[in-house]
């Protein structure tokens, strides 16, 4: 059996990074390493002298003796000032580089995103150059002072307790290696959530940024309660990191003290024991020495440096060694079904179906199963057990008088209204707040258009959306005039300044980029004149998904494979063929709206004023332009209004 690869950690990463970092610099590190020696040889005797000091000299009557080897032990500390002064200055030749590399890195990376995405420079870049790399060369320089200090400071100490009495090693060394131990053991998870911690937060605040730019955006799509629970969902995961990483801080403190405060004690315990085997008084005071003033505080500086500074300086560098991301989890299969295929926007060429004893038949994209819908518990139901169901790539057209519920089927069926009896479902499976914006889009009558380029409007669903396919989609819906005297895509947009006919073709590419499994259009082209009406329905019929079209023109509905056509609790669907033969209302319709001679004037979609005002007196509706409307008013009679307009 194959020996299971090694997990590659940050530490891991960072550690391939420094080793030829440090190879590089060997001249630099030995520089460094021998003016650390007037360290050791001070630690060494600060202890032996006091040792020396009281057996050789005031223990033995000899206080002159006893005098110089103070003066030697106070005289050692004079070479560690000149240390300090040129470890300082051999610091630079490691520290410095190592800021210069991380700038350079980050630059290139700059740099190369910024022609890989037209443009698109991110603030990653920004902060490490400018943060990141100066809180990696703050962070190294401590490592680096605080290692060398303990070196040699435990070097010195433990060539005195040597020198003084081996058998001291005996007593100090065990729960120094038990602390050392215990403290290295919490460095792989002490790293681990140091870094969920600065996720969690980095997600927060990413969060947060979002919604204080996006609040419009929140308003009008009506998900201010899912915004408040995914705010309250990384909030508890930033809390429940924070929490993690303070119980595992709190077993460093208990290694800082099994390292620091366990040695003296169990030095002062076994003092009668030592001293009965020979240990002389003055090697017990030179080694209480060595343990409170020169291991302890270096033991102590060095598991802070480590536990603090050392994790943060893990975390940061890890970020300049483009390391991959981890892979995701799959995810599950009703997600991946929803996913809008990766098609070419020109073009959807048919591909052969396999027989049907190949594969399963897929399932519907969206069905309601006996679904009744009422404003209130004592209102007329504006649908009555309503059953449909809309295949993946079927065109629905929805016609009938204004107040029939066309609006309000539209709602259900997105997920916008729950119903108030029976059941609506989404490839097979319950309707959820967490699927709609990977299964439907709904366009409403009024469109969706924020301040910002064109660019960024077109993109709202499709974020990933490359130019070619941005320019596809305005080619397909019929953008090209706005876009002409826009400028380009980069130009701004201004709302206001744009008609009504405009918004509506920019909410319809928007909606054709993002090519999802249920397209629905409540009179979304109720702005455009009919040959634009034309082209952007068949531009959207054209997607691998289902279209639904609440029609603003009965012409729309002559386009579509089948047609709901909805007077109330009282529906009908087929072909345009069969309704006229099963279905008064369409036949009234139709023959309002397309009268005989029709052809003879040019296509028979306009009315002369005589139908039109006949029209208005029976369906409630004056038709405007060149094409009269099917039930267009802002509301539906008897029926509360439509939801607020949503870009989804």
């Amino acid at each position: 059996m194959a020996p299971r690869p090694r997990r590659d950690t940050a530490l891991r990463r960072v550690a391939r990074e420094a080793r030829p970092f440090l190879r590089a610099r060997t001249g630099a590190v030995l520089r460094l390493a021998g003016w650390s020696l007037l360290e050791f040889a001070q630690t060494f005797l600060s202890g032996y002298g006091v040792a020396r000091a009281l057996d050789d000299g005031f223990l033995a009557s000899r206080p002159a003796t006893g005098l110089c080897w103070l003066a030697v032990a106070a005289v050692a500390v004079l070479p560690s000032v000149l240390a300090a002064r040129g470890v300082f200055g051999r610091l630079a030749d490691l520290v410095e580089p190592l800021r210069d590399g991380l700038v350079r890195r980050a630059v290139s990376r700059a740099l190369g995103g910024a022609l890989g995405r037209s443009g698109d420079v991110s603030t990653r870049s920004l902060s490490q150059v400018t943060h990141q790399s100066e809180i990696a060369r703050d962070g190294w320089a401590g490592l680096v002072l605080t290692l060398r200090s303990f070196a040699f400071t435990a070097a010195g100490a433990v060539t005195g307790l040597l020198a003084l009495a081996p058998a001291l090693l005996l007593i100090v060394l065990p729960p120094l290696a038990v602390g050392a131990a215990l403290f290295l053991a919490t460095l792989p998870p002490m790293a681990a959530r140091q870094r969920a911690y600065l996720a969690a937060d980095e997600a927060y605040a990413a969060h947060a940024g979002e919604l204080a730019a996006s609040v419009r955006d929140i308003a009008a799509a009506g998900t201010a309660g899912r915004t408040v629970a995914e705010s309250g969902a990384l909030a508890e995961a930033q809390l429940a990191s924070s929490r993690s990483l303070a119980r595992w801080s709190a077993v460093r403190v208990l290694a800082l003290a099994v390292c620091g405060r366990f040695p003296p004690l169990l030095l002062l315990l076994a003092a009668p024991w030592l001293l009965r085997n020979g240990l002389t008084a003055g090697a017990l005071v030179g080694a209480l020495t060595y343990l409170t003033q020169a291991l302890a505080p270096a033991v102590q500086a060095l598991m802070t440096m480590l536990g603090t500074a050392g994790g943060r300086l893990v975390v940061v560098l890890d970020r300049f060694t483009d390391a991959p991301p981890p892979p995701e989890d799959d995810p599950p299969q009703a997600v991946r079904d929803s996913a809008p295929p990766p098609a070419d926007r020109t073009a959807h060429p048919a591909v052969p179906a396999p027989a049907p004893s190949a594969r399963r038949a897929p399932a519907p994209v969206a069905e309601l199963h006996e679904v009744t819908f009422a404003y209130g518990p004592r209102a007329q139901p504006v649908m009555d057990r309503l059953s449909l169901t809309i295949a993946p790539g079927e065109h629905l057209a929805v016609v009938g008088p204004s107040g029939s519920g066309k609006s309000t089927l539209a709602a259900v069926l997105a997920g916008v209204e729950p119903p108030t009896g029976g059941a609506v479902r989404w490839r097979g499976r319950p309707v959820r707040a967490a699927d709609a914006t990977s299964v439907r889009v709904l366009l409403p009558q009024h469109a969706y258009v924020f301040s910002g380029s064109l660019r960024d409007n077109l993109r709202y669903l499709s974020p990933d959306a490359r130019d070619r396919e941005i320019a596809d989609a305005a080619e397909a819906i019929g953008l090209e005039p706005l876009l002409s005297r826009l400028g380009s895509l980069d130009a701004d947009v201004v709302p206001d300044r744009l008609s009504q006919g405009e918004r509506q073709l920019v909410a319809l590419g928007r909606a054709y980029l993002a090519a999802p499994p249920l397209l629905i259009l409540d009179e979304a082209t109720s702005r455009l004149d009919p040959a634009a009406e034309t082209r952007a329905e068949l531009a959207c019929a054209a997607l691998p998904g289902a279209l639904v079209v609440v029609a603003h023109r009965l012409s729309s509905a002559r386009r579509a494979g089948r047609t709901l056509v909805m007077d109330g609790p009282r529906t009908r669907c087929g072909t345009p063929a069969q309704l006229l033969r099963s279905s008064a209302l369409y036949r009234d319709l139709a023959g309002l709206w397309e009268p005989e001679d029709a052809d003879a004037r040019g296509g028979g979609l306009v009315p002369d004023a005589q139908d039109a005002a006949a029209v208005a007196g029976r369906l409630g509706t004056v038709g405007t332009g060149q094409d009269a409307s099917i039930g267009s008013g802002d509301e539906e009679r008897g029926v509360r209004s439509s939801p607020p307009p949503s870009p989804v």
